[in-house]
């Protein structure tokens, strides 16, 4: 062991006690730095944690330089408390500068970045790249207020909304339902191109208080443009949206006859529809297969064809009888019946007469 280590070790092992305590404290400075010290090192973990920490330790670190400066006149404990002071506010100018970078304006958006594109595994960077698209605004739609009115609203934004519900109608008539974390107007969206222009079919009515986001048609097509990535997301959930939208109009289609119309397997429709009355009376005339009732047990002669018909009348001179003629078949109700109204005043064969057709959630590309 060196000397100096020996000189240290016996210093303090073996060194002089002090002669006497000093019976004054130091200042309030002094004192007031240790406090907050101590409330600092009760913070907890993570960003904000260390948030909490350092911005306790800054002002602490600073009690201590001014005591040392003022009370003590040292010059090592001014400096080493200044130096300490500088650091945490280095660190709380960093905390705080990643807390905006990774964080979001507002409660809602990153209420939707949890429910919504945190179960696609979308990055945080690239969310901010579609919120900073629509300016990070949040709009408010009251009660009874209109989105858009059939015929008069131009198709020119794209919107998605965050809590409330709207009614959709179609000249007076109700449709369906928009609720939360659903796009408010994605058949509109696209029904057309992007060099084309339109106007609302339909009339999208809030009932409720309603909160959503909006983007512009051009900046977001210049953002879907920009980044393959967010071109295929917006291209999955506007393919899922319009298949929500579709399936809830599915539960107001009836045929006259009271049959569900299922818009997924039209071609089956005459099979699930109801069988034609004339076919109902026949069978229920008719008696079950292999039973006469308690009248008759033994076996009944065969029928004559036509041919034996027809030698035995031209042997007595007479006429043949004419053969049955066979009658084409006649339409079943269920083939010439047609849907109810119900179906005919939906936003969406309207909607896609003049573009492209929806995409639906197998024909989307995976992310």
């Amino acid at each position: 062991m060196s000397d100096g280590n020996l000189t240290l070790f016996h210093t303090i092992i073996y060194g002089q006690p002090c002669d006497g305590w000093l019976n004054t404290t130091e200042g309030a400075i002094y004192h007031l730095g240790n406090t907050i010290l101590f409330l600092g090192y009760m913070g907890g973990s993570g960003a904000y944690g260390a948030l909490y920490v350092f911005s306790f330790l800054a002002p602490a670190f600073m009690c201590l330089a001014l005591w040392g400066w003022l009370s003590v006149c040292g010059l090592d404990v001014f400096i080493w408390n200044l130096v300490l002071m500088l650091q945490c506010l280095a660190q709380v100018c960093h905390l705080i500068y990643r807390l905006m970078r990774d964080g979001f304006s507002s409660e809602e958006l990153s209420a939707l970045y949890s429910t919504v594109y945190l179960p696609l595994d979308v990055p945080v960077q690239v969310f901010k790249e579609i919120t900073a698209a629509c300016e990070n605004k949040v709009h408010l739609l009251e009660a009874e207020e209109t989105y858009a009115v059939e015929g008069k609203t131009p198709i020119d934004q794209l919107s998605f909304l965050l809590s409330g519900r709207i009614r959709v109608s179609l000249e007076g008539q109700f449709l369906h339902y928009i609720f939360p974390h659903q796009f408010l107007d994605s058949p509109e969206w696209e029904s057309l191109r992007p060099t084309e222009e339109g106007n609302f079919q339909v009339t999208l009515t809030a009932e409720t208080d309603c909160r959503y986001i909006s983007w512009r048609r051009r900046r977001l097509y210049l953002l879907l443009s920009k980044d393959r990535y967010v071109a295929r997301l917006f291209s999955v959930m506007l393919g899922s949206d319009i298949a929500d939208k579709l399936f809830s109009l599915n539960d107001k289609i009836f045929a006259k006859s009271g049959v569900r119309l299922d818009i997924r397997l039209p071609s089956l429709y005459h099979v699930l529809g109801p069988s034609p009355p004339s076919s109902e009376r026949g069978s229920a005339s008719s008696p079950p297969r292999g039973s006469q009732g308690d009248q008759t047990t033994g076996t009944t002669e065969p029928t004559p064809t036509n041919q034996c018909v027809e030698a035995q009348t031209s042997q007595e001179g007479q006429d043949p009888v004419p053969k049955p003629q066979v009658s084409q078949r006649q339409p079943r109700s269920s083939d010439t019946e047609m849907p109810s109204e119900g179906d005919t005043t939906g936003r969406f064969p309207h909607r896609y007469q003049r573009g492209r057709a929806p995409l639906a959630p197998t024909d989307t590309p995976r992310l």
